[in-house]
């Protein structure tokens, strides 16, 4: 019944199979804050099954492949009606399984721990009943396309002999409502423990944990008492686990080890954000015990502190300064195996490993209101490389940093006394907007910035507690502190809209820009490299006459291919590119489907490629790379090559630059870039998304525009200096013509009149 997919996922994952590195070897001289001193363990439960149906042979098969090499395999143990121990999530078959397809209307209801449940149970089928049942994903929010593998359900010796994990911990539930049914988990559980090697066995029972005590030898097999939820009550005690917590020494009379959830070391608001990480570790550890910590996943909103970086918020159990969890139990085992090996004990001075610039996408606009200097002081305090200004110009002719020409899109401007200046301007936007050159410098700078929310619709927001703060800064103020930093290696300015500013407001930003830069000095120093960015190729070749600032050309569109000749005429008027992640991986439905050409073209042409956007939130990013920001710069910095990572959360960014890993000759799996359209090859054809067309070629008449009107030549606006007609252009695009590079002047002007 079992498709062989899943015993090649391992070699489709990785560019190529290496072997495992020597766990944690280049971080085994550190020390540890843990209770023995050694590195923190990786717990996978279920195997990898944050992606794959958790317990599933792909999801146990994955994790071996990607985690550290002393990764411990995790098995909640249940019982079948004839004894049989499988690994499966929970006592109920039906939420992680097609039992209900398999046996319709078969449902039972059972107290458990006192509470009616009702459901497929374990304990009313014998194993060679569930031979035709299979596992799924039983997280919803996961995607369920690798269902269609015919993933049976394993054993508890499956999982031992198949895979050989380095480490085997077994997790009993329910021991009580097990022997309820005649069923004996502590039989089951011993018998096991003479067949296989089980290194840790746990438990939330503490008459389970002590009645097989004396028979599991401590030197083979640890026990660890496992804690649930402060106010829940332990069945044979009936205390609650708030109240054993503050009785270690009675715990470590019957364990060695307690498994616990995150929440008690650093607990969190109700607004969720960090509190004070409480004492639990410092005293477990004084008592003896170690402390597992428990609830990681990567696809979950974290602490606000986290940023939505999971990596951060392994370093903040493992490597904290005043303490270290001796394990973690995760559904992503990839990224503590990271954190542990590659990320923890890095000083704030370690250099670079990697060459590739982090260039701030409006500051740090993950964690503050773009654009603000709250969002830009953060940018550089993370490591950012190259700090950007996307410049707008107010009413009267001030150039400041702003992410978005109409004020709608990052301020309070339409709750406030400027909400009667609304109005419509297809040449830049379908619908309404209040647009920056309808409002004074000063009358801009007593708005209120608003933080971004890109994923709300998956009602994922940005920190709430920042979500207004900062001020807006003029470009002559944000290049006053670009130049008091000592770590940037430059700025990046953006110029849009420049063509309608000229034509319909008589405001030249080019100008603008131009003039201050000039006045910073940035005309005769060396410290800081200039960036120009403009999709708008016409306006780069007004930056090419009049300075001798690096250009970049912003290519919106994603493409799958450009033309050698394309190519030729972007070196004309640009020095490096931007381009689109998805015109590296394109994606269907989340899954990446393949590698295009796109970056080494544009390297053989000695044209440098930044690419954006790199996001935190986990839904930016394709499954293939396990809802982690450092998998998927990985999978672009050493997969592809490229020499700029475009972020809204640099600080990211510029740790994955210092990892430790990098400077190894062979990374190790963990940080092996993911093989492009590896995993979409896992979906069996019923389960497939629709295929999508391919990214459009670029060619000639995407990049060749007419020459930038001057401010003296444009036609005076009309009476409202605005046109109401006409449908909108592409975003942030002026028309263009496929004609050659090099048009006469005369013949530009003469196209440039038909196209108004």
């Amino acid at each position: 019944m079992f498709n062989s997919r899943a015993l090649v996922v391992l070699a489709l994952l990785l560019h190529s199979v290496v072997a495992l590195v020597s766990a944690k070897g280049s971080n085994s001289t550190s020390k540890w804050q843990t209770l023995t001193g050694d590195a923190p363990l990786v717990i996978a439960r279920g195997g990898f099954s944050g992606l794959f149906p958790g317990f599933s042979s792909a999801a146990y098969s994955l994790a071996l492949a990607t985690s550290v090499s002393d990764v411990v395999l995790w098995c909640d143990v249940q019982l079948t009606k004839d004894g049989a121990g499988i690994c499966f999530p929970d006592l109920l078959l039906n939420n992680n399984s097609d039992i209900q397809d398999v046996f319709a209307k078969k449902d039972k209801t059972y107290l458990v721990n006192g509470v009616s449940t009702s459901g497929w149970f374990t304990v009313d089928y014998t194993f060679s009943d569930l031979a035709n049942v299979v596992v799924t994903q039983g997280v919803y929010s996961r995607t369920n396309k690798f269902d269609g593998n015919m993933y049976p359900i394993l054993t508890v010796e499956d999982v031992a002999t198949q895979f050989k994990p380095p480490g085997l911990w077994l997790n009993v539930q329910h021991d009580i409502f097990f022997s309820q049914h005649n069923l004996s988990m502590r039989n089951y559980v011993l018998s096991v423990s003479r067949k296989v090697v089980v290194n840790y066995i746990s438990s939330p029972e503490v008459t389970f944990l002590k009645g097989i005590k004396a028979r599991v030898s401590p030197s083979i097999t640890k026990l660890v008492f496992r804690f649930l939820g402060r106010d829940d009550t332990e069945p044979s005690t009936k205390q609650t686990y708030g109240s054993l917590l503050k009785n270690l020494t009675y715990i470590k009379t019957f364990a060695s080890g307690i498994l616990i959830p995150k929440t008690y070391i650093w607990p969190v608001t109700k607004d969720l954000y960090l509190e004070p990480h409480t004492s639990i570790v410092l005293d477990a550890h004084k008592a003896g015990l170690t402390v597992f910590a428990s609830d990681f996943v990567n696809d979950v909103p974290l602490a606000y502190n986290y940023s939505y970086d999971p990596v951060y918020e392994y370093l903040n159990f493992v490597d904290n300064g005043d303490f270290s969890v001796d394990g973690v139990l995760s559904d992503f085992p990839i990224t503590p195996s990271a954190a542990i090996d590659c990320f923890a004990h890095l000083g704030k001075n370690t250099s670079g490993q990697a060459k590739t610039l982090v260039i701030s996408k409006y500051g740090a606009s993950g964690d503050f209101p773009s654009c603000t200097d709250s969002a830009y002081s953060k940018a550089i305090a993370d490591g950012v490389d190259v700090l950007d200004c996307p410049v707008q110009i107010s009413k009267d002719g001030i150039p400041f940093c702003s992410s978005s020409i109409n004020l709608i899109d990052s301020t309070t401007v339409a709750q406030s006394s400027f909400s009667n200046l609304t109005t419509v301007i297809p040449e830049i936007k379908a619908g309404s907007g209040i647009y920056t050159f309808s409002l004074t410098w000063e009358e801009i700078k007593s708005l209120t910035p608003i933080i971004s929310n890109p994923w709300s619709r998956y009602t994922l927001f940005r920190s709430p507690r920042t979500k207004t703060a900062g001020k807006y800064m003029t470009l002559s103020d944000f290049l006053t502190l670009a130049q008091k930093s000592s770590s940037l290696s430059g700025v990046l300015i953006g110029v849009e809209y420049a063509t309608y500013l000229a034509e319909e407001q008589r405001l030249s930003v080019t100008d603008a820009v131009i003039d201050a830069l000039r006045k910073a000095g940035f005309d005769n120093q060396t410290a800081l490299d200039v960036k120009i960015q403009s999709t708008n190729s016409s306006v780069l070749m007004k930056f090419k006459e009049k300075t001798k600032y690096d250009l970049v050309y912003n290519i919106e569109e994603n493409i799958g291919d450009a033309l050698s000749s394309t190519i030729e005429d972007i070196k004309k008027f640009a020095d490096s590119v931007v381009i689109k992640k998805a015109s590296i991986f394109p994606e269907t439905q989340a899954f990446v489907t393949g590698v295009t050409n796109v970056v080494p073209e544009l390297q053989a042409a000695k044209l440098p490629v930044y690419v954006e956007l790199f996001s935190n939130e986990f839904v930016s990013q394709a499954w293939d790379f396990f809802s982690d920001p450092t998998v998927e710069i990985n999978s672009f910095v050493l997969g592809v090559n490229i020499d700029g990572v475009i972020t809204d959360f640099p600080k990211t960014a510029a740790r994955y630059k210092r990892n430790r890993c990098l400077s190894e000759k062979v990374p190790p799996s963990y940080m092996s870039p993911v093989q492009p359209a590896s995993l979409i090859q896992v979906v069996t054809p019923d389960y497939l998304p629709p295929a999508e067309a391919p990214n459009p070629t670029l060619t000639a008449s995407d990049v060749i525009e007419p020459p930038l009107p001057s401010v003296e030549s444009a036609p005076a606006p009309g009476p409202t200096g605005r046109s109401t007609v006409g449908a909108p252009p592409p975003p942030n695009r002026q028309p263009k013509i496929a004609a050659g590079f090099f048009l006469s002047s005369l013949a530009m002007l003469i196209a440039t009149l038909f196209l108004l």
